[in-house]
């Protein structure tokens, strides 16, 4: 809080979504029950491929720590805005902000390496099956989880690192749900267009080089499958492609939406719009697009349940 203007701003207040009490309760009932779906699902879907031998496979590897990531994101941002529902004061210090902050980028930059991951993984599976092993070794797979989980850790280091050198002594109030990095630009009375300039090179070019690598290997896979010449498999591979490309499309569409148009740090609600699919709804759609859509996951699933492990 401060007392002049020329202060710093050591606490703030994070407004949320609405004002009105009669709407909070069901805002709890509704945010605790996606919390609690895509907590048991992401970690379930962990532990499934910890479990079983025949997951151990890259792209199972790469879908882990996809739903480790989505858990982290949840975990970061969804506890505090529940108990803000209810909290008087709705306070967050400085440093909370800062850690908030750091996860939920950790988390939703590897979230864009893993994707593009995912699909290189995908395209060579579908397009080279008989060099699969070769081109996606165990070592190989290793060296990209490591790269995308050190690529997703220097980002969110740079970006909180840029915020340390900004004073905040317009308001106290966050207009957002989380501490986002935009809406603490709007309270600065430092110009934040470095940090801002950051933001636009280094996210844009990380979800151009991930978004350009998840168009390629799509655009190669769709035209393998339409070559292909068994009806089922052409089904089949179709099918999955589209329920991922439809999760990878809603992702990033959502983040370039906020972080990169133009003008973006001067606008204000609509931050919180595509802040939700990206913090709320695709953590919560990841595990049943990967995995019920997955014909070895649900096998597997149905083996467990049939042999009562559980």
């Amino acid at each position: 809080m401060t007392e002049d203007n020329n202060s710093s701003i050591t606490e703030f207040i994070l407004i949320g979504f609405t004002d009105h009490p009669e709407l909070k309760a069901l805002l709890f009932v509704v945010f605790f029950a996606i919390y609690l779906v895509t907590i048991v699902g992401n970690l379930g879907l962990m532990a499934l491929i910890y479990m079983e031998r025949q997951l151990h496979t890259p792209m199972y590897i790469f879908l882990g720590n996809l739903a480790l990531m989505d858990s982290c994101c949840s975990c970061a941002i969804i506890p505090k805005m529940l108990e803000n529902l209810f909290s008087v004061d709705r306070k967050i210090s400085l440093y909370e902000c800062m850690a908030q902050f750091y996860f939920f980028c950790f988390a939703e930059t590897t979230d864009c390496f893993l994707l593009a991951a995912m699909a290189y993984d995908r395209y060579v599976a579908i397009c080279s099956p008989l060099q699969y092993h070769i081109k996606m070794s165990k070592k190989l797979c290793i060296q990209m989880t490591t790269g995308v989980l050190i690529g997703g850790n220097l980002h969110s280091i740079i970006h909180v690192g840029l915020l340390f050198r900004l004073t905040f002594c317009k308001s106290n109030q966050i207009n957002h749900f989380f501490c986002d990095v935009l809406p603490l630009y709007r309270l600065s009375c430092i110009d934040p267009y470095i940090n801002d300039l950051m933001i636009l090179i280094l996210a844009g070019l990380i979800q151009i080089f991930t978004i350009t690598v998840v168009l390629i290997s799509y655009f190669c896979i769709l035209f393998t499958i339409f070559t292909m010449q068994s009806k089922g498999g052409r089904g089949k591979a179709l099918s999955t492609c589209a329920s991922h490309f439809l999760s990878v499309s809603m992702f990033y569409g959502s983040l370039l939406f906020v972080y990169i148009h133009p003008n973006s740090v001067n606008e204000g609600d609509k931050d919180r719009a595509g802040a939700v699919f990206y913090t709320l709804i695709i953590p919560l759609l990841n595990p049943f697009i990967y995995s019920l859509r997955n014909k070895e996951v649900t096998n597997v699933i149905r083996r467990i349940i049939n042999n009562k492990k559980f």
